[in-house]
């Protein structure tokens, strides 16, 4: 009997030891993880506005949390999609194959969108717009390496307006990705992730949010007066909701919602919108509250629509990013009270930035102009046929690279590389173009870094064509009205990044970062391995301050 007992209290002692000693090692991590990506936020937007924003926003990451001063984009070209890929990643398109929101296909010449796949269906609406999945990005995310790291305990979940900026952050293996799909109204995902909506989903799409957000039109937050980056409401260079004659406040875009549930993406509701829905995801999927850290990433992709529409310098991007602010102010006050201030890590950076209005810019003496490159195509096809005696050689231009008809190249017997080097004597010549580059000979081209190596690490030869264009600074493909973005130029590739949250305190990180940082320092924040195609470095400053905090890496429970 004694022997019996003593047995017992052995049994008993070993799984009591073996218990306490594996929590006792249990790696210490954060609750949840919430990645932001605004998406065409200038570097500059955090201050140029700093003086009216509330104390609970963007002033509450930078008062609170360490902030990358000098954060760069290093690849061509400087998109949505890319962006989005590397941030999650550390990888960069010539790796990871995500070269631009589009691409042309070398081997078949069929041009692909960047999520697209044929073999899903849309789940929440009739339209073909959840035809997607993330099978096109060839490596994996810091979400999917979370997954993998906990034994797919974690939850992950992408949020955004845009498809794209939801599908990629998430990664191959997320629980769910949502978008919002302009037909309909709501919010919907793909048969890649699951074959019916989750009813929280379900029960917000019923309550037709987006005709309650415009329902008292867009008018400024503040005084119109008290509006500083322009000089009037009116400017020649800003573009117009349908139906207007003027671009002024207020914008009557109720009844245009109505008629098209897409025009909300260029409002300020847009990123309302947005960021209701990811308290609506973190409530549905009890995002923080599980055994295992999870991971929510965010698009607030109205602050594109709108600066794309409009310009920098125009008194509608300023009243997006008040707005913005309020609204963070707001969901980050949720996520203390739902997960609990301190028990979350929230990084904000952005996918690109983007370029003042060419008007603008020549209002003010300051280099500026189209890049035509249709133009430029339609007559190096012109000058290759004099040369070599065949009609269009070159298909198109896309992502700044000329892409070739290969199999009119192959039956026509033509010495690829003379093709190649006619076509730079050519173009290089063209107004708007700084350097025209043979990419399988870029290290004899007399080009200057950084350029040079964005060249290289943008370049994925299957989808990509072999000559890229490098545009003057100031010079972009699109419209006088309004702006856009893709350059290697600082208002491109400058973007904010700001860790904030568990055991990362205030602190300013002002030597050189990259995008491609983001993610290792995530991946080593939480102790799990780096995304398979990853490039970049950890950025030690912000863990050397976590870990003055951070007196040991395991915690007791």
């Amino acid at each position: 009997m004694l022997q019996t007992r003593k047995t017992i209290g052995l049994v008993f002692f070993t799984f009591f030891f073996c218990v306490s000693f594996s929590k006792a090692q249990e790696v210490s991590r954060p609750k949840l993880v919430v990645g932001i990506a605004v998406d065409q936020m200038r570097w500059d937007y955090l201050y140029r506005y700093a003086a009216r924003y509330g104390e609970g926003g963007f002033k509450r990451l930078l008062n609170e949390g360490t902030t990358c001063e000098n954060t760069f984009i290093n690849y061509l070209p400087s998109y949505t999609a890319v962006g989005h890929a590397t941030i999650f990643t550390g990888s960069v398109p010539a790796i990871d194959g995500i070269v631009g929101n589009n691409w042309i296909d070398q081997v078949t010449g069929r041009e692909w969108y960047c999520t697209e796949d044929t073999l899903e269906q849309t789940v929440g609406s009739t339209s073909g717009a959840g035809r997607m999945s993330p099978r096109n990005l060839l490596v994996s995310t810091i979400t999917d390496e979370l997954r993998l790291a906990t034994n797919f305990r974690s939850k992950v979940v992408g949020v955004s307006l845009k498809d794209r900026a939801s599908i990629l952050p998430a990664g191959h293996s997320a629980n769910g990705a949502f978008w919002f799909d302009d037909q309909s109204g709501n919010f919907i995902t793909s048969t890649y992730y699951m074959k019916e909506l989750p009813g929280w989903v379900n029960d917000f799409n019923k309550a037709n949010h987006p005709e309650k957000l415009v329902a008292g039109e867009w008018n400024t937050l503040l005084p119109l007066s008290s509006y500083v980056q322009s000089s009037k409401d009116d400017e020649k260079w800003e573009g117009l909701f349908h139906g207007e004659t003027s671009s002024v406040f207020p914008h009557n875009i109720s009844e245009l919602v109505k008629k098209n549930k897409g025009t909300i993406r260029s409002t300020p509701f847009g990123n309302t919108l947005t960021l209701d829905f990811a308290r609506a995801a973190v409530n549905g999927y009890n995002l923080g509250s599980g055994a295992a850290t999870d991971f929510l990433t965010i698009n607030c992709a109205s602050t594109d629509y709108v600066g794309h529409m409009f310009g920098p310098n125009s008194i509608e991007v300023e009243d997006v990013y008040l707005r913005l602010d309020k609204d963070f102010a707001s969901f980050f006050t949720f996520l203390d009270n739902k997960v609990g201030k301190g028990n979350y890590v929230i990084f904000l950076s952005a996918d690109h930035g983007a370029a003042h209005s060419i008007d603008f810019m020549k209002e003010h003496n300051i280099p500026a102009g189209i890049f035509n490159a249709g133009s430029i195509v339609k007559d190096l096809n012109k000058a290759l046929t004099e040369k070599f005696g065949v009609e269009n050689l070159v298909n198109s231009e896309m992502n700044y690279h000329i892409n070739y008809d290969m199999m009119k190249l192959n039956s026509n017997h033509l010495d690829f590389d003379a093709v190649k080097r006619f076509t730079i004597d050519f173009v290089k010549f063209q107004p708007g173009v700084s350097f025209a580059v043979d990419i399988d000979e870029i290290g004899k081209a007399p080009i200057p870094e950084p350029i040079k190596t964005m060249i290289i690490n943008g370049y994925n030869p299957k989808r990509c064509g072999p000559i890229i264009m490098i545009p003057d600074p100031g010079w972009f493909q699109g419209s006088l009205r309004g702006t856009t973005h893709g350059s290697w130029n600082t208002y491109d590739t400058h973007i904010p990044l700001i860790f904030y949250g568990w055991r990362i305190p205030h602190g300013r990180v002002t030597k050189k970062t990259y995008m491609t940082d983001i993610s290792p320092t995530i991946a080593a924040l939480l102790h799990i391995q780096m995304s398979n195609g990853s490039v970049g470095k950890v950025i030690e400053d912000v863990l050397t301050i976590v870990n003055t905090k951070q007196s040991k890496l395991v915690q007791s429970k």
